[in-house]
């Protein structure tokens, strides 16, 4: 079939667009003028890239770029380098997560260099679930590389070099993110962690979700004693629901996450609990923003209801204020640094 001559060369145009508008995280990382928010894509299992557009419209126009997920929680999904391209051409600055328990390092060394073909910059390197906590637990595991060995992989391609030393010209400047957990045994242990993977080139590192204040305060402290606040931006999570049945279910069912039983109280005792999981989520955030060291907030949402442009807009953060820079993050910076 004739397509026509100027067909074939559109792409590339387009695309090269695509690379150059997606600088903001890094950007943001690099001036730390205000806290940067991140938030999770939804999943998806068919429908079109509009549906998706549809899904997001809720989220995206009140964050700085959205976590792609590769196959959460053991469960099979829409790919992620599929998922990271829909969102670049949606104009959503996409996070593009790789796990290693689903793929060797060449399967993975191709994924991102294919998504880097397509303007994708962001990266973040995760171990991954194991594939008991999903539906289909007779999947064979491959953890060929673990989460700060992906973190290296990513660094040398970065640089233009596979992990067998055969060099590329890169096709992008990648900024690479890990996940810690500063709630898993342990507790000593991970600020070390999150300092290998910053050493092995992580410039930024999400954190699980955590309902206990004190150990993401106490996290951070070591963070900033460690250097790895300074040399990385570090985002603590927080998850939106609709009640105490989700919060129950995080606490039985989800690997890495512990909610008090107090906190869960909190909400099902409560005369709206939409309202007070919502305010439990606010409160969460805030005490996480005025922590030393750090960088900003991410956000899952599980109501899909406005709460994340509520959040945002009650707290004053996210791209709706980058001219209303916050003086007290400033100095929040200025002191861990």
């Amino acid at each position: 079939m004739d397509r026509g001559e100027g067909s074939v060369t559109s792409a590339p145009h387009q695309f090269a667009a695509l690379a150059s508008s997606h600088h903001r995280l890094a950007a943001l990382a690099s001036s730390r003028h205000r806290p940067i928010v991140t938030a999770e894509c939804p999943s998806a299992d068919g429908g079109t890239v509009d549906d998706l557009a549809a899904r997001l419209a809720t989220i995206a126009p009140f964050v700085d770029a959205v976590n792609v997920t590769d196959n959460p929680a053991a469960h099979a999904h829409a790919s992620n380098v599929s998922m990271a391209i829909a969102l670049a051409v949606l104009g959503i600055e996409p996070i593009m997560q790789i796990v290693c328990r689903d793929k060797n390092r060449l399967a993975i060394q191709a994924d991102i260099a294919g998504a880097a073909m397509f303007g994708i910059v962001n990266f973040s390197a995760l171990t991954g679930d194991d594939v008991t906590a999903g539906d289909e637990p007779e999947a064979r595991r491959v953890f060929d590389l673990d989460g700060p060995q992906l973190v290296s992989v990513l660094a040398g391609m970065k640089a233009g070099t596979y992990l067998s030393g055969r060099k590329f010209t890169p096709t992008g400047d990648f900024f690479i993110g890990a996940v810690e957990n500063p709630g898993a045994p342990p507790l000593d242990y991970r600020a070390d962690r999150a300092l290998l993977k910053v050493n092995a080139g992580a410039q930024m590192v999400q954190l699980q979700i955590s309902y206990r204040p004190n150990q993401v305060k106490a996290f951070m402290s070591a963070c900033v004693a460690n250097g790895v606040a300074q040399r990385a931006i570090v985002l603590p999570s927080v998850c939106l629901t609709k009640g105490a049945r989700a919060l129950s279910f995080m606490n039985d069912k989800v690997p890495g996450i512990s909610v008090p039983a107090e906190t869960i109280d909190r909400v099902a005792n409560a005369d709206d609990q939409s309202e007070e999981a919502y305010l439990l989520v606010r409160d969460l955030t805030a005490h996480a923003l005025q922590l030393p060291g750090v960088a900003g907030i991410h956000i899952t949402d599980f109501r899909h209801d406005g709460s994340v442009q509520r959040l945002t807009e009650e707290l004053r953060i996210g791209p709706k204020f980058d001219t209303a820079i916050s003086i007290e993050h400033e100095e929040r910076h200025a002191h861990s640094s």
